[in-house]
């Protein structure tokens, strides 16, 4: 088969590997039909993700259908469609147990983290893949959902919802600041009204992207390569602050921002991947009762989402922009990494 090989930082390529095997009764093996990139594929790129090591097949989000099943496995059958969550769940360790499926111990105890494919095993970047605990890691597609719906119930509207608004406590009634309108951002804009958010402030410094946010429910934008992208948004709140900031990027200067604009007994959700330390202003935030959450999506909520998505209460289609066939892999690539200039959000991938 072919698949996108991570061949360290920079280097990538869609070459022929191996099929992937089953390796134990609870795996099953899937033809992905339809596949997506993640910001976090482009942090590993840039070498962000020292666990990522080379001969790596990357992605971790996907739309197929099972070809093989593992003797263990009883939710699903060969000829089944299915979304593939970027978590897996074993569904028996006590994190698991507690819904942190994000750190999944897998059921020998030992793994302790539930983002794996296109991490620590091979992704979903490829014709086939290999999807361990699949009883617990897959969901069936509802009949009339599109391919180009459900993939972005894989990653990025868990991430989205669960992280941000989750999260950041978000409550009826809230101001909540989005900066960061790329996908995931975009993901928390849609879903603040799930809790009641009164008004969603997107900001960025690309102006497209600023532009779509209202599409998906931002009230406000603002620009912030501007000076007074501050003052604007404490304008917009008689100067208290937002309730709850969600930095949606992974760069200190993006946290900063958040700490910067959240009021007294307000919330910081960081959602972004950060690849570098960032500084914790302590000796300010502590006296302002500032709550900072954090952390790696469970996809707990990825049943109720898919409700709301195929009730058309979310309207996922609208991540998508551009549209590849997994030959024009690193086209892909190309076009989402230039988001600024090609004005990508989502782009889709599919085997033909």
């Amino acid at each position: 088969m072919k698949a996108l090989v991570y061949g360290g930082p920079g280097l990538k390529d869609w070459k022929e590997v191996p099929n992937p095997k089953l390796e134990k009764p609870t795996d099953v093996i899937i033809k992905v039909e339809t596949t997506t990139i993640c910001g976090t594929d482009l942090h590993i790129l840039k070498g962000d993700v020292p666990a990522v090591t080379v001969g790596r097949i990357l992605g971790h989000e996907g739309v197929g259908t099972i070809t093989e099943v593992g003797s263990s496995v009883s939710n699903f059958k060969v000829g089944d469609r299915v979304i593939i969550s970027c978590i897996k769940s074993c569904g028996a360790c006590i994190n698991c147990k507690n819904g942190l499926y994000s750190h999944c111990l897998g059921e020998e105890g030992v793994s302790g983290l539930g983002w794996v494919l296109g991490h620590l095993i091979d992704g979903t970047q490829a014709e086939y893949v290999r999807i361990p605990y699949a009883d617990n890691s897959l969901h069936k597609m509802p009949v009339g959902t599109t391919d180009i719906e459900a993939v972005m119930l894989s990653d990025i509207l868990p991430t989205g919802f669960e992280m941000g608004i989750q999260y950041g406590a978000v409550k009826p009634g809230d101001v909540v600041a989005v900066i960061g309108t790329g996908p995931v951002g975009l993901a928390a804009i849609v879903t603040a009204s799930l809790y009641g958010a009164a008004r969603v402030i997107a900001i960025d410094l690309d102006t497209n992207r600023l532009e779509k946010s209202r599409e998906f429910g931002a009230t406000d934008t603002v620009v912030s390569g501007q000076d007074k992208w501050k003052e604007e948004v404490m304008a917009m709140t008689d100067g208290a602050g937002v309730d709850v900031a969600i930095e949606a990027v992974g760069v200190p200067l993006t946290f900063e921002m958040a700490t910067q604009i959240v009021r007294p007994g307000g919330h910081v959700a960081n959602v972004g991947v950060h690849g570098k330390p960032v500084s914790l202003e302590l000796q300010n935030l502590w006296i302002q009762n500032i709550s900072i959450s954090m952390g790696l999506v469970n996809t707990n909520t990825t049943p109720l989402l898919l409700k709301l998505v195929v009730g058309k209460k979310i309207r996922a289609e609208k991540f998508a922009t551009h549209f590849f066939t997994f030959d024009q892999f690193i086209d892909a690539y190309e076009t989402f990494g230039r988001a600024a200039e090609t004005k990508a959000l989502k782009v889709v991938i599919t085997s033909k």
